[in-house]
């Protein structure tokens, strides 16, 4: 945005809605009200916000007061495809040499705030080091996920040889920018009986559905429900944070949701849906007819159905407060978790700090093994075994015992006792379609939901997003999978809302996906379901490593540990279409992924 040098459309009005890192966690999230599920009522009647009622944004007319411009550096300091960290008075902006043209941009990825000079050059967009998000370099667009922002655009002129940027003090501070959206002007939105867009299922997939619709300039009423009580927030942080408070987790403030007339209805479950009708039908009876229907209800976690399954102090995460609660029990005590998946090992490895001893129980022989293979399995268990964690492998529980009603043992089937004052359960999820079984829509024998590349269900109007979906994966020559992913459920709910504005969007992305325990990332891209070879380089002991899993002679998927940007290197390979041969990662030499962008 940055448009210092002329003056910008009075539409820009509506540019920044979001606010800056530091306030917002200041926001309260919940209404108080717990009475009715409709409780938080976005901008329920058809009022709209005048200027003065809107956060509080910098002037529309950025001033020369409120710019700054300087020489940053020489012409031929970059080369084609190269990309520079450079700084301009109050920030550093990203420099980026691309096609003979200069582009200056955001330097920070609005997600987690990666350095984007680290990241991947390449057609036309720079792809984030960390978790794999694109911009576009001409625009400064969000173009692939995760996150919600794009980067703002900054102007460049060249006068004898040197490269001068220009940006407004605001942007270069804020690093995000919101797209312009268009508010509801609905005037049904009064009468709360019927909708144009039903969203049900808050998560990554729900919120970008929503957020899309009103990028592309739709105006009509929509409403997004959610089981939860809070407005949507940063579901993968609960088990990597588990101290973490629902406000540090919202993904939007309050007043987001009010600017630009999405409404959510917190605590609210729809039972069923009468596809004839285009109906939803709530818990409490409240009824809503829709015009489009976005279904992204996510996953519900597996529990233990062993002897003692009841006693108090066993947990899933699904919620700030379960995690919050775990926190507290374990504090100096002593804690189980079931399961060595990406749930249960982040929940470990942060409980460690806390807990006076972290136990994992789990069936298969080495953490992740199915996901990362025997031998990154293997490694991470010994960095886990390093920090004081136990490992019960191969086995499963049998009983969880109580004293005065609360845990305090877990027994295992091979007979071992493990005394625990706090267990967590991570033993994978089923999606959460139940309410879908007698509507029509078509559910598969796991109860997942199948789409086409649309993200369009069986039943015409009928649109499916995230965890609880099954779509064709177009690099695997269209398999049908599930992937439960947060990046893969931004993309989806992207391509869901473009297709209820019939504007043919189909699914393409490379899927991504990252976990953190003990201040180490793992980074993954790809789709590794049925490899049949790893191929490592690097060191496994070191914790320097990149996995290549592959299928025939084909590489499918990859791993790595301080190793970025490979892992998003190979996925912008990979979306560009080409296939990587098990032989060009087998010799070692990895300058056709290390070099330059291409």
């Amino acid at each position: 945005m940055g448009g210092c040098f002329s003056k910008p459309k009075p539409v820009e009005l509506k540019i920044e809605v979001v606010l800056p890192e530091k306030d917002r966690g200041k926001e309260e999230l919940s209404t108080g009200s717990r009475g009715s599920p409709r409780a938080y009522q976005g901008n329920g009647a058809a009022r709209h916000f005048h200027a003065d009622e809107r956060l509080p944004t910098a002037h529309p007319y950025p001033g020369a007061q409120d710019c700054v411009e300087a020489a940053v550096c020489h012409v031929k300091d970059l080369e084609n495809g190269q990309m520079r960290e450079v700084e301009l008075g109050w920030g550093k902006v990203l420099l980026v040499k691309d096609n003979g043209e200069l582009h200056a941009l955001g330097h920070k990825c609005p997600h987690y705030g990666a350095p984007l000079v680290k990241g991947v050059l390449s057609r036309g967009r720079v792809r984030c080091p960390w978790h794999g998000a694109c911009f576009n370099v001409s625009t400064g667009d969000l173009e692939d996920f995760p996150g919600l922002d794009s980067l703002h655009k900054f102007q460049v002129k060249i006068e004898k040889e040197k490269v001068y940027i220009r940006a407004s003090k605001q942007a270069l501070q804020l690093q995000r920018r919101t797209k312009v959206m268009a508010t509801c002007i609905s005037p049904s939105a009064g009468y709360s009986g019927s909708t144009n867009v039903l969203i049900v299922g808050a998560g990554a997939a729900g919120l970008v559905c929503a957020e899309t619709l009103r990028q592309e300039g739709f105006s009509d009423r929509i409403v997004l429900c959610t089981l939860d009580r809070h407005l949507p927030y940063d579901r993968p942080k609960l088990s990597k944070s588990l101290d973490a408070q629902p406000e540090q987790l919202a993904l939007r403030p309050k007043e987001f949701f009010r600017a630009h007339g999405i409404e959510v209805l917190t605590e609210a479950q729809v039972v069923t849906v009468d596809v004839r009708n285009k109906k939803a039908v709530f818990k409490d009876g409240f009824k809503l007819e829709y015009s489009k229907l976005l279904l992204a209800p996510g996953s519900s976690p597996k529990t233990l159905s062993c002897k003692g399954k009841d006693v108090e102090n066993v947990f899933t995460i699904r919620t700030p407060e379960d995690a919050n609660r775990v926190v507290r029990l374990a504090r100096g005590r002593n804690a189980v978790v079931v399961g060595a998946g990406f749930l249960g090992m982040e929940v470990a490895a942060y409980l460690t700090e806390k807990a006076h001893s972290v136990s994992v129980v789990e069936v298969e022989e080495t953490p992740f093994r199915r996901f990362l293979g025997e031998r990154v399995g293997h490694t991470l268990m010994k960095m886990f075994e390093n920090n004081r964690v136990k490992f019960y492998m191969q086995t499963e529980v049998s009983e969880l015992r109580a004293q005065e009603g609360k845990l305090k043992e877990v027994v295992l089937k091979s007979s071992k006792v493990v005394r625990a004052d706090v267990c967590v359960v991570g033993i994978g999820a089923v999606p959460a379609t139940g309410f879908l079984r007698q509507s029509g829509i078509s559910l598969d024998s796991r109860g997942f939901i199948p789409v086409n590349k649309m993200m369009q269900t069986n039943i015409p109007g009928v649109f499916a997003a995230g965890d609880a979906v099954t779509f064709p994966l177009a690099w695997r020559n269209n398999r049908k999978v599930n992937i439960p992913h947060w990046q893969m459920a931004h993309a989806q709910g992207r391509v869901a809302a473009q297709n209820m504005l019939a504007q043919e969007a189909e699914i393409s992305t490379v899927p991504f996906l990252w976990t953190a325990m003990f201040g180490k990332s793992l980074r993954y891209a790809g789709y590794g379901e049925g490899f049949d070879d790893v191929i490592i380089q690097g060191d496994l002991d070191e914790l320097k490593f990149v996995a290549f899993y592959t299928k025939g002679d084909e590489v499918i998927s990859v791993a790595s540990m301080n190793y970025d940007p490979i892992v998003s290197k190979v996925a912008e390979v990979l979306a560009s279409g080409r296939t990587i041969r098990k032989r060009e990662v087998e010799t070692g030499d990895m300058s056709w992924l290390t070099g330059k962008g291409s």
